[in-house]
């Protein structure tokens, strides 16, 4: 499974969303934690299966699971931490894919970071200071630090 995950982000991006459009159902539903340190900086996660593989931390509802207890058992999956839903930021919709990603604002509570299968490696970035990353991400981060989305 590992290998698997390592070799799909060698692909070119076009084979990921063709094989996102021909495996995943016609509509679904994703959530998102957006974590600020101290100083403001962001938490991202290096994700072993993604073409950009720096990310904010993300993952798939499961059948009939309220959003707040996806990224709850999202998280802790690919981490083994355990995190606090703060309030909820906001809904994004992604016409060409249809998507929705519920994004809500988070803070770590509680354990010890471990690699897993999808996630190597965490580590906060200044807002202004982003690794290459999908530009969704990076300007939702941006609008969430500049006060745009509160």
């Amino acid at each position: 499974m590992k290998l698997l995950l390592r070799l799909w982000r060698f692909l070119p991006i076009w084979v990921h969303f063709l094989a996102a459009k021909l495996v995943r159902a016609k509509f679904r539903a994703a959530v998102a934690a957006l974590i600020f340190d101290e100083q403001g900086r962001v938490l991202l996660f290096k994700h072993t299966y993604r073409k950009w593989q720096w990310g904010i931390p993300a993952g798939s509802l499961e059948h009939r699971e309220q959003p707040a207890d996806a990224i709850l058992r999202e998280f802790h999956e690919e981490t083994s931490m355990q995190i606090e839903v703060k309030k909820l930021l906001t809904v994004l919709s992604a016409r060409e894919d249809h998507h929705l990603t519920v994004v809500y604002l988070c803070k770590i509570v509680g354990g010890e970071f471990k690699p897993s299968n999808e996630v190597s490696e965490m580590k906060y970035f200044d807002v202004n200071d982003l690794p290459q990353m999908l530009f969704a991400e990076k300007d939702l981060i941006r609008q969430v630090a500049s006060g745009a989305i509160s």
